[in-house]
This record gives C-alpha cells, structure tokens and sequence, in this order.
C-alpha cells in the first residue's frame, strides 16, 4: 500500500498526519469529503494538492480502520 504521501511529523499540526509538503491534514481533506465536496472542488480550493493526494487521504484513513475493534455503545440515559 502506497502511503508515501502522509507523513506525521510532531512539529506539524501536533503530529496529526498530514498531506507531505503541505500543513493539511488527512483530518481535513476527509471532513471536507464528508461533508459533501467533491474533488474537483477541493483541488480548486488548494491547488497545491492533487488528486493522488486525496486518494492518499482516503487509502489512510481505510487502512486505519482494518484492526479496530467495535463495541457496541448504550446511549447516555
């Protein structure tokens, strides 16, 4: 799996993982997927990301999630 593109450096957004060369991070290019911006918007809104790097985003943030363990939660009463 190619993940080149994110790098974590703890000098940077507090060592979140972000975009290489860039002060974006993963957080931020999927929240702004999440919330309904489509690609071509966001390479309008920052042009110094490609669209390698969101998939690089997308690719990170599934690999994360391939270990987790879910429990199921109760609502607070």
């Amino acid at each position: 799996m190619n993940m080149a593109k994110i790098v974590v450096n703890p000098r940077i957004l507090g060592g979140k993982p972000i975009v290489e060369g860039t002060r974006i991070s993963v957080e931020f290019v999927l929240d702004l997927l999440a919330s309904g911006v489509n690609e071509d918007e966001i390479l309008e809104d920052y042009p110094h990301l490609t669209e390698e790097d969101i998939h690089a985003c997308l690719r990170y943030a599934a690999h994360s999630f391939r270990n987790e363990v879910y429990l199921e939660l109760e609502a607070a009463q």
